[in-house]
């Protein structure tokens, strides 16, 4: 076992099994997945180079919730649902943007300060007097961990804070300095035509790295591998190869890729993907920081989001590997979508009996077991009706 690799208990055949086949397919136990995990559960919402200035702001809308963050006029970044409090209308109806003082909502006009407080509804004489915080914008818990912001829809009770709970990785990813990076090329969208868990099970392992993904397996290939997600987070590290080059973009990588000077030398040639729990992912090169993430849009259906984000004043040789290595990500990205598709297709087969992970699937199977954490319905092996759902888990919690 690689001594980075932090303890995991032996898998029996019942852990190796994975999720069942139906929870990719149920739409009660997707209903259950928004409220449990991805409402309350930290999300990333973009980074502070998105909206530097007084009056930017920034939309996310995902899992039939609508997230506003605006920078305010005192510098100041809060998060806040867009939903006007007179008759719900988005405030803001662009994904991303600039207003000099105000939001005004386009349905009937009522304007909030950028701090949220209402500032006046439209013909204000036709309403009682309106509380300017009682009827301000209703604001979502945010925190900004270098330089990333986190949301939260929902109280998640005992959860941790962003800063607990990404404590493991602070020290390594400190020399980044991605608080003060700035956008590439700005937050990117995509669907896919699987389940949300599809897409995170491909990702979390690296065993099909050497079949299924030439250009890494060239680039990073014989020294990648993943640690698994404890409380929450979980780790996968490679040091490219200074003789790979079979693929134009790794052997042009290899070549101009600079070793940045404040990096230690462990971090000099690194790609690193940090999981968040349930469904996020930061990742450093020696040249850039990126997330990404995943959204159910329905039970067949899933939006990626993410953004690549850079040093300000980088180098041609900095903005040149930069680009190559997006070229190998891109062509990554496109090879795990079919594997996707492939997998999560399987699941509505007679045939299909679950996964059988291999003892290399750390992340695949740590992930599944903070799952059933949550939603005790999935160690369930026979599907529970769909009407019954909500209150089995229920009840199960309860019994926790």
């Amino acid at each position: 076992m690689n001594p980075h690799i932090r303890d995991v208990a032996v898998p029996n055949d019942w852990d190796r099994k994975g999720l069942p086949g139906w929870s990719y397919h149920s739409d009660a136990f997707l209903e259950l997945e928004k409220q449990h995990l991805f409402r309350t559960h930290w999300q990333i919402a973009g980074h502070v180079s998105d909206m530097p200035n007084p009056g930017d702001y920034l939309t996310m809308d995902v899992i039939g919730e609508r997230a506003l963050i605006v920078r305010g006029k005192d510098g100041v970044v809060r998060g806040f649902h867009n939903l006007c409090r007179h008759r719900g209308s988005r405030v803001v109806a662009d994904s991303q943007g600039h207003c000099a003082n105000a939001l005004v909502c386009p349905f009937h006009g009522w304007v909030y300060n950028l701090d949220g407080t209402l500032r006046g509804a439209a013909r204000p004489r036709s309403f009682p007097e309106l509380d300017k915080t009682e009827f301000g914008l209703r604001p979502l818990d945010l925190e900004i961990w270098m330089g990333f912001i986190f949301i939260r829809f929902r109280d998640g009770g005992p959860q941790p804070s962003v800063a607990e709970l990404l404590k493991p990785i602070e020290a390594e990813i400190a020399p980044y300095c991605a608080a003060d990076m700035v956008p590439s090329w700005g937050i990117w969208t995509q669907k896919s035509p699987v389940n949300w868990k599809s897409v995170r099970d491909v990702d979390n392992e690296g065993y099909h790295v050497a079949m299924a993904h030439p250009a890494l397996q060239d680039l990073y290939g014989s020294t990648y591998y993943d640690e698994p997600f404890v409380n929450g987070v979980s780790r996968s590290f490679a040091t490219y190869n200074p003789h790979a080059g079979r693929r134009w973009s790794v052997k042009n990588y290899v070549a101009i890729a600079p070793e940045p000077a404040h990096l230690p030398d462990m971090l000099k040639k690194a790609w690193i993907y940090y999981g968040i729990f349930p469904n996020a992912v930061i990742a450093v090169t020696p040249e850039s920081v990126q997330f990404y993430q995943e959204f159910p849009l329905s039970t067949g259906e899933t939006l990626l989001r993410g953004a690549i984000y850079r040093h300000a004043e980088e180098s041609r040789e900095q903005a040149a590997a930069r680009y190559l290595a997006f070229r190998i990500d891109r062509d990554t990205m496109a090879e795990d979508v079919q594997l996707s598709v492939w997998s999560n297709e399987s699941m509505q087969s007679e045939a299909f009996a679950g996964f059988y992970l291999s003892d290399l699937e750390y992340g695949v199977r740590t992930h599944h077991d903070h799952m059933r954490a949550r939603l005790p319905v999935l160690s369930l092996k026979i599907q529970p009706d769909e009407k019954d759902m909500a209150a089995l888990n229920d009840a199960l919690l309860s019994q926790a």
